[in-house]
């Protein structure tokens, strides 16, 4: 279970980059941080990489479906289902693990902006919170029909985590479709004793009809 080391990681990174955006207070030192005004732009990386701060109700890279509320619920109860997985395999390939962590960890990122952050600043209640998203990159330009397109939607290193490890998934499915075979072949080794027992007791049959006419000759 060390591999959650890395959900940590991932999940420490994404709150401290989001605080860092959004800016914070620290009452004990007597520190504010400012952070950056909502809508606001900065070039990192010319017009390639901005950040620019956004709030997003919805799920990752600007998606919404259903309410906030259900958002939340849903998230929570997926990171708890990914959460059990990750400990059901705890004894298989490293690969697997790590991707499952680097999903928890964008998973957990995002559901304590989406629980918390609405009461920590004052703008909204439990489990209605805004997730933070910042990072602004230049995307393919695409003119198709009413659609135009030049930049991709703006995320955060919650989304790019969970994103990241779906990739990784997908290039290593066989080492997960190879978890499910030992499962099967356990199941065929139940199966296997019964049909033998059933199988001698059908060849000891005849048998014992045989014994039982050669008593009753007449």
């Amino acid at each position: 279970m060390r591999v959650l080391y890395v959900t940590l990681c991932i999940v420490f990174l994404d709150q401290v980059t989001k605080l860092l955006v959004k800016g914070f207070t620290l009452p004990i030192f007597e520190y504010y941080h400012q952070g950056m005004q909502l809508g606001q732009s900065i070039p990192v990386i010319g017009d390639f990489l901005r950040l620019t701060f956004v709030e997003n109700p919805g799920m990752a890279f600007g998606i919404e479906i259903g309410g906030r509320l259900f958002l939340t619920l849903f998230s929570f109860v997926a990171s708890v289902g990914i959460f059990y997985y990750i400990y059901r395999l705890r004894k298989e390939p490293f690969i697997i693990r790590l991707t499952l962590a680097m999903i928890l960890g964008g998973a957990v990122g995002n559901l304590i902006d989406r629980i918390f952050y609405g009461v920590i600043f004052g703008e909204g209640s439990l489990f209605y919170g805004k997730v933070v998203d910042f990072i602004d990159m230049d995307f393919f330009h695409i003119d198709f029909l009413a659609m135009h397109i030049n930049r991709f939607a703006i995320f955060n290193v919650a989304d790019f985590s969970v994103s990241t490890g779906i990739v990784l998934m997908l290039l290593f499915y066989r080492k997960f479709s190879k978890v499910e075979e030992p499962a099967v072949e356990t199941n065929e080794a139940w199966q296997n004793p019964a049909d033998k027992n059933s199988s001698i007791s059908n060849v000891n049959e005849p048998k014992n009809d045989m014994q039982s006419s050669s008593v009753n000759p007449s």
